[in-house]
């Protein structure tokens, strides 16, 4: 049996390519020491899932095999593509990015003083040589309780800017810091990727083709 080598430092699957433009994305694989590309996807991000979990899934499946197939087509070898999608979920409603300001500010004012659920799904696209490609999807929950937000200070924060790009309209590891009481489950899946668990996966994923 080779020796394991860590993901994206020269194992024999190949080249580890990040699927987002995401800079948190690409900040929490940097910090776990991981060697990747960034190819963002241009795929339609389309759903008729309804449930949280299964949201996420099918739109980082989608997102991993748009450049997972793009390199197949372009002859590539050796690889794997992480695709990654991040909602909020509140009593049954689903939370992308807003689409503006009042969305922004409708989304907080729903979250603010209540616990609410952070999905992040997570899509690996695996082409070792000479094999065809497979997919491994998984999902983390991350629980998130704020403190209560009046709509001045709602309307404050959304004027920064900062909840444009975020599902649910803010981030944690933002100016609305200010506003987190509490979470339960992995704090990085709130940022947008479950590094730890990604890790772990990657590792089982990689580990296969070492005991091969």
């Amino acid at each position: 049996m080779s020796k394991y080598k860590e993901p994206g430092k020269g194992g024999n699957i190949g080249r580890l390519v990040l699927a987002s433009a995401s800079p948190r994305r690409r900040e929490l694989l940097t910090q776990i020491g991981a060697e990747y590309e960034v190819m963002p996807s241009q795929a339609e991000e389309k759903t008729k899932k309804e449930r949280p979990e299964d949201v996420v899934c099918e739109l980082s499946f989608q997102k991993a095999s748009d450049i997972g197939l793009a390199l197949e087509r372009q002859g590539e070898d050796g690889y794997t593509v992480i695709g990654a999608d991040t909602v909020v979920a509140f009593q049954g409603i689903v939370m992308g990015k807003p689409k503006d300001e009042k969305e922004a500010c409708w989304m907080l004012g729903m979250l603010q003083g209540n616990t609410h659920q952070v999905y992040t799904g997570v899509t690996l696209y695996v082409k070792r040589e000479g094999h065809p490609a497979k997919c491994r999807t998984f999902y983390e929950k991350t629980e998130v309780s704020m403190y209560p937000m009046s709509p001045e200070e709602i309307e404050a924060y959304t004027a920064t800017g900062e909840p444009m790009d975020k599902a649910g309209a803010y981030a944690v590891q933002g100016r609305c810091a200010a506003y987190i009481k509490g979470i339960c489950g992995d704090y990085n899946n709130v940022v947008g990727l479950p590094v730890g668990r990604l890790y772990q996966e990657l590792k089982q994923e990689w580990g296969q083709e070492q005991e091969g």
